[in-house]
């Protein structure tokens, strides 16, 4: 199964970049990963509803044809570890080949992309800058991995 996070933009802070760094390295162990980088739109004159409305025509539009959409979203589901362990569990079993993880800008994610979701995902109810999603998204793939192949770090 191959994992794709397309990001909007660049990780800013480099603490960050470094731990998304390394777990891109430890999850490539167990399944494929593809971190994309795309060009965020202008932040400087546009109103934030139609910066919203371009960051989802952007994610949307790399959004490969036949992969699953999980949309990272406050309004989500939360899953335990093990739970969304089980989640990846079951994709695979049905032959889901790839799983796109949609991180949305500051103002979140535009009505397109809400409605293009087959799983709308919340990590927490708390808010997080969407670079911290990026390195908290990475670290739970990572011990659902774990805990798929039955190893201590879960614990």
């Amino acid at each position: 199964m191959i994992h794709e996070l397309p990001l909007l933009g660049k990780t800013k802070d480099p603490a960050l970049g470094a731990g998304i760094d390394d777990y891109c390295r430890r999850l490539r162990h167990y399944t494929t990963l593809s971190l994309k980088t795309l060009r965020e739109p202008a932040r400087t004159r546009a109103r934030e509803e139609d910066l919203t409305l371009d960051e989802g025509r952007l994610l949307l539009k790399n959004l490969p044809a036949g992969a699953l959409a999980v949309v990272l979203d406050a309004g989500g589901g939360q899953y335990t570890s093990e739970q969304f362990a089980g989640l990846i569990s079951s994709w695979e079993q049905k032959g889901i080949k790839q799983v796109s993880y949609l991180i949305g800008g500051p103002s979140g994610h535009s009505p397109e992309v809400l409605r293009r979701a087959d799983l709308l995902l919340s990590l927490s109810k708390m808010t997080f800058t969407h670079d911290m999603v990026r390195l908290l998204l990475l670290e739970q793939l990572y011990r659902a991995y774990t805990i798929k192949a039955g190893e201590k770090y879960h614990k």
